[in-house]
C-alpha cells in the first residue's frame, strides 16, 4: 500500500481554488494525501474553511485571525471564535502569532507609532486566540516571521493548557530545539526541497519522530519542481521526499511519524 500523508496547513478557501477545488482534491486524493487542514485567516475566513470541511470528508478547519490582518480585526474576536472552535471538524485555534516582518509602511497622515500599534494588536489577538484554544481543550497554530522570541514569550505561559505547531518552520536547528523543549512542534513547507534551504533541512534533521509534521501553505511555496507556481495539497508528497532524505528512512515511516504527530496534536482529526 502507498504510503498516506496529510497536509496540516493549507488555505482552500482563498479565491486561488475558487474554480477547481473538486479537481485540486482529486488529485489529493490520487497522490494519497488523505487529510487536509484549511487554516483560517480571519473569522469570515473560518467560516468558508469550516463550509468546506463540512462538504468534504477529507477536509478540516482551524479558526482564528492572522497576525496580518490584525489591522482589521474587532477589538475582541472571542466570543465568535469560540462559537467557531465549537465545530465539530474545527481541530485548531490559528493561525495566530506575531509577524514583524510585513508590517505596512506608514501612509501620509498616519500615526508615527503605527507599527508599534499593530505589533500591540497582534499581541492582544495572539492572546485572545491562546484563551479560546485552553477554553476549548485545543491546539494551535502559530505563525511567526521575525518575532521569534515575542512569540516565545506570549505563548509560553499557556503551554501547560495548549499546544502550539510553529507552522512553515524556517528559523533553523537552535529555535527548532527550544520550541520542541517546549513541548510544541515545527511544520514544513516546501521550503525543504529548495537549494538554499540547508538551515530549514538541519531542524528537520534533528527533529525526533512525533515532533514534525508537513504542509503545503498553499497556494504559497510550491515544492521543486513546482516552485514559483501555485501549490496545492498533492505537492505535499514531494516535501515528504526531500524529508524522508533528510531522516534518511522511506517513506511509509515518514508516514508514520509524520501521521502520527498529527493525530496527537490534532485529536479531532479522528
Amino acid at each position: 500500500m502507498a504510503p498516506i500523508f496529510y497536509d496540516t496547513h493549507a488555505h482552500l478557501d482563498f479565491p486561488d481554488f475558487e474554480s477547481d477545488i473538486a479537481e485540486l482534491l482529486q488529485r489529493a486524493k490520487a497522490a494519497n494525501v488523505s487529510r487536509i487542514i484549511g487554516i483560517g485567516t480571519d473569522l469570515e475566513s473560518s467560516r468558508r474553511a469550516i463550509r468546506l470541511a463540512e462538504a468534504h470528508e477529507a477536509l478540516f478547519a482551524v479558526v482564528g485571525w492572522h497576525p496580518n490582518h490584525a489591522s482589521e480585526a474587532p477589538d475582541d474576536i472571542r466570543d465568535e471564535l469560540a462559537k467557531l472552535a465549537a465545530h465539530p471538524k474545527v481541530v485548531a485555534i490559528g493561525e495566530t502569532g506575531i509577524d514583524r516582518y510585513r508590517l505596512p509602511a506608514p501612509a501620509p497622515g498616519q500615526p508615527s507609532d503605527l507599527h508599534e500599534m499593530i505589533l500591540r494588536k497582534q499581541t492582544r489577538l495572539f492572546h485572545q486566540q491562546l484563551e479560546v484554544a485552553c477554553a476549548a481543550g485545543l491546539n494551535c497554530v502559530i505563525h511567526q516571521r521575525a518575532a521569534f522570541e515575542e512569540t516565545l514569550a506570549v505563548l509560553t505561559p499557556y503551554l501547560d493548557r495548549t499546544k502550539g505547531v510553529f507552522h512553515c518552520f524556517v528559523d533553523g536547528a537552535v529555535a527548532a530545539r527550544r520550541v520542541l523543549s517546549l513541548g510544541c512542534l515545527v511544520s514544513f513547507t516546501g521550503i525543504l526541497t529548495f537549494k538554499s534551504a540547508v538551515d530549514v533541512r538541519a531542524s528537520l534533521e534533528m527533529a525526533s519522530p512525533g515532533t514534525f509534521m508537513l504542509e503545503t501553505d498553499c497556494p504559497f511555496l510550491a515544492p521543486v519542481p513546482y516552485r514559483g507556481k501555485r501549490c496545492e495539497p498533492s505537492y505535499v508528497l514531494h516535501t515528504a521526499d526531500a524529508a524522508a532524505q533528510v531522516k534518511h528512512t522511506d517513506l511509509q515511516a515518514l508516514s508514520a511519524m509524520t501521521c502520527g504527530a498529527a493525530h496527537s496534536f490534532f485529536p479531532k482529526l479522528g
